[in-house]
């Protein structure tokens, strides 16, 4: 069954190749840009490529997600799927913990965190329409505090980014109780594509392809009415450690 979808950030990278491949699967996809004519950009790149039910639509949380509802509301009536992926790193920016400067932070958190929650708050409605919800917030593998408090782990200078998404797992943990327990059956679960080359992370040489780090959020994108809720998973399908 085609189910209605909107994925933010996907003018480029991981959001880019998860909205051709949802879309290939004959899915309705709202290609989120914060930037209209990025969006519109990479849906004509994709119908070039032959990706039909690709519609971009400008989605910024300080200022356009009430008119994304709206929009959405009014053509489907519903939202079946909301895949946050938006996100930004500001890894050229000093994050130290001990050096890092409250404006950094606050960039950081405004689109990692407070915008997320901003999206997600405002499109919950249209996603309790839905017979079969789903919400999936695209993690990070610096987000697991349990990987990140080893002895040998490593990118503590990225405090910012890794605190940021730390946020997004508690987060999905909050919402995910909270509709459990109100009896809804709308699936709220983080997942982590794993290091991929993107812009985001400077195209990282040792990274895999946007389209691998693409396929391996599907499945949480796509849970059907008894799939598992307030979870954080890897880029295997493993349940990865908060």
């Amino acid at each position: 069954m085609s189910r209605v979808i909107l994925i933010t950030g996907a003018n480029s990278g991981i959001g880019y190749e998860l909205v051709r491949l949802l879309a290939e699967k004959g899915h309705k996809i709202y290609l989120g840009a914060r930037n209209l004519k990025s969006g519109q950009d990479a849906a004509r790149r994709l119908a070039s490529d032959g990706v039909q039910n690709v519609h971009p639509i400008q989605i910024d949380p300080s200022e356009t997600t009430e008119a994304v509802r709206d929009h959405i509301e009014k053509v489907d009536g519903k939202l079946d799927v909301l895949v946050n992926n938006a996100g930004v790193g500001n890894f050229d920016k000093p994050q130290s913990p001990d050096v890092i400067q409250l404006p950094v932070l606050r960039a950081v958190f405004e689109t990692n965190f407070f915008g997320l929650v901003q999206t997600t708050t405002t499109l919950l409605p249209l996603v309790r329409k839905s017979s079969n919800g789903v919400i999936l917030n695209v993690s990070s593998d610096l987000a697991s505090n349990a990987l990140q408090a080893r002895p040998d782990a490593d990118f503590h200078y990225f405090s910012a980014y890794n605190a940021s998404k730390v946020a997004v797992n508690s987060y999905t943990i909050s919402l995910a109780g909270v509709l459990k327990k109100e009896g809804s059956n709308i699936k709220v679960n983080s997942a982590t594509p794993g290091l991929t080359a993107t812009k985001l992370t400077g195209n990282a040489p040792s990274g895999k392809t946007p389209q691998e780090g693409a396929r391996s959020l599907i499945p949480w994108a796509l849970l059907d009415k008894d799939g598992v809720t307030g979870h954080f998973f890897d880029d295997a399908g493993n349940k990865f450690p908060w």
